[in-house]
């Protein structure tokens, strides 16, 4: 497949960070709403997201310590970061790691899928395989 293309060539803000985006001690992902208050706040072009989204060595998810399955918690992860960013407008590219408990820990690792990506969220919304090469226009 083609490289996305984001975005008409001007100067562009990109913001990548790194997961996982919770604490060490708790699943709550307090860090996860601070990083989507930078991102309103500063309303980047490009937010370029890293796993892992629920990552296998924390405590809880190796306990089996979760209220829901692996993947209905990425799903939650998943849309707060899509429904928290909507009105900054930002494109946002998922990677994934090879420590996402819920995807295949293959490498090269396929892109996530999310059949449940509302309609208005599609084009802003990419999931990249890892490792990608990404053309950012």
């Amino acid at each position: 497949p083609s490289n996305p293309s984001f975005l008409p060539p001007e100067r562009r803000l990109i913001l990548a960070a790194c997961g996982p985006y919770t604490t060490s001690d708790s699943i709550t992902y307090d860090p996860l709403a601070d990083l989507i208050s930078i991102i309103t706040r500063d309303r980047p072009d490009v937010c370029i997201l890293f796993g892992p989204f629920l990552d296998a060595k924390h405590d809880q998810v190796e306990n089996f310590q979760l209220l829901g399955s692996f993947a209905d918690v990425f799903k939650l992860c998943l849309m707060t970061i899509v429904d928290g960013t909507r009105s900054a407008g930002s494109q946002l590219v998922f990677v994934p790691s090879a420590r996402d408990v819920h995807h295949d820990s293959v490498y090269p690792q396929p892109p996530f899928s999310c059949p449940e990506l509302p309609r208005e969220d599609r084009a802003r919304v990419h999931f990249v395989p890892d490792p990608c090469t990404l053309e950012i226009e």
